[in-house]
């Protein structure tokens, strides 16, 4: 997958960053500078290509994922970053995912899926990846969510499913609510700056 690693502080998580759709690698390198600016970086460009844009996995419409492709994606991805541990030699068990949007949603299916695929992560304006299945134990697993309460993408029941699943698979879940619409607004970015801290400094 094409990427960014940046190294840093080794006592630190590494952040898997995860670009909104439309993105690429160095989207959200300047929100890693302003979160932790000290961690090291390992910024992935999605592999899925809609009509231009790169995205982490294929959707059917608006709203409605490719089921299929998502876990096949998400798979991709574990691996990808159990190869890149090795590579860059970063810590795989501390790896702390920061994702927007369409980055968001991947790294929640990860946590869907796949048990200790990530250590945390902050998910700005993120929906529920997959309904219907059984969600491993995330006991130990930190989960910081950005949301905005007139987000026309992301209704607010679907990120508060997002939370309540989470937390019965154990997680311990952190929310922040603006009154934005699906945009990232500097308030939440502050939050997840001061929940890293608390959590990994």
């Amino acid at each position: 997958m094409k990427h960014i690693f940046k190294q840093g502080n080794k006592e630190l998580p590494t952040l898997l960053l995860l670009h909104g759709t439309g993105g690429d690698e160095r989207d959200l390198l300047p929100l890693a500078e302003m979160i932790a600016p000290e961690a090291s970086v390992l910024s992935v460009k999605g592999n899925v290509d809609e009509n231009g844009m790169a995205r982490f996995f294929a959707r059917l419409q608006e709203g409605v994922f490719d089921e299929e492709d998502l876990i096949f994606r998400t798979n991709e991805l574990k691996r990808f970053i159990d190869e890149s541990a090795n590579d860059y030699e970063f810590d795989r068990d501390r790896v702390v995912a920061l994702g927007y949007s369409n980055g968001a949603n991947i790294a929640a299916s990860m946590m869907y899926h796949i048990k200790d695929s990530l250590k945390a992560g902050i998910l700005f304006h993120a929906m529920v990846p997959r309904r219907g299945i059984e969600l491993p134990d995330l006991s130990g697993t930190r989960v910081f969510i950005g949301a905005g309460k007139r987000d026309s993408l992301i209704p607010m029941n679907e990120t508060k499913e997002l939370v309540e699943n989470l937390k019965k698979a154990h997680s311990d879940v952190t929310e922040f609510w603006t009154d934005g619409g699906h945009e990232l607004r500097r308030e939440e970015v502050d939050e997840a700056k001061k929940w890293f801290e608390n959590n990994f400094m």
